[in-house]
């Protein structure tokens, strides 16, 4: 379903556009080409800073609260609904956070915009579970979307995921495993487990109080088995 627009979007969508990705090839069927429009990380972000992106920032609270803390790491935070990546932008410039920008994409197309070999680690922070069997195609962790996560990380680079979906992180284990994943510092309970450092991102808030548990693991591709050289 489409989401209605919200009032005054477009000059909205103006007013943001200093921390907005142009994605000029989106609108096309990832299946047809990977027609590319690569970002320059350097002259967008003026550094050589490692990049990290979180697919589905959602309105943008985990990616600026990490921004914040991390001023010497660049961030890209992609959202399918331009709705929502626009309280997202907003957000971002509220807080003036130079080290953002937000990219109005599908995952399927995260290749025809960001390097191969370029991002430092990858979040997927409570994406959409798909419960159904016939939706796992759909699933941000389903090998289709780990085939183009693991050609964008840099060797070293690391896949972190959140959910409160049990079935949806049993998936994405199997998933990541069967893949050449290593898993580490897996939690299924994270708050319960006293992580340091967690950001908590708007589902999650929601979530833990309503006492369901958060599972989080974080993966990576040894570098003896890495399919890229390159550094970050």
């Amino acid at each position: 379903m489409r989401l209605r627009k919200k009032k005054n979007h477009d000059l909205r969508m103006t007013a943001v556009t200093s921390v907005l990705i142009p994605t000029p090839n989106d609108e096309l069927d990832f299946r047809l080409g990977k027609t590319e429009h690569l970002i320059d990380m350097k002259e967008l972000f003026g550094n050589r800073n490692p990049v990290r992106v979180e697919v589905g920032c959602g309105r943008g609270g985990f990616v600026a609260e990490a921004a914040r803390r991390e001023p010497d790491v660049n961030f890209i935070a992609v959202e399918r609904s331009e709705g929502v990546a626009l309280s997202a932008c907003e957000a971002i410039l509220a807080e003036e956070l130079s080290n953002v920008r937000v990219m109005i994409c599908r995952a399927e197309y995260l290749e025809r915009y960001i390097a191969p070999a370029s991002v430092e680690r990858i979040y997927l922070n409570f994406s959409c579970p798909y419960p159904k069997k016939r939706q796992a195609l759909h699933r941000l962790t389903h090998p289709r979307f780990l085939d183009i996560y693991r050609r964008l990380l840099a060797v070293g680079g690391e896949l972190h995921q959140k959910t409160d979906d049990r079935a949806l992180f049993a998936f994405s284990v199997e998933s990541l495993s069967a893949e050449g994943f290593t898993l580490k510092n897996v939690s299924l309970d994270l708050h319960a487990d006293g992580m340091e450092d967690n950001i908590e991102t708007e589902y999650e808030k929601k979530f833990s109080a309503l006492g369901k548990p958060i599972y989080r693991l974080e993966a990576y591709i040894k570098k003896d088995e890495g399919k890229n050289n390159d550094k970050f």
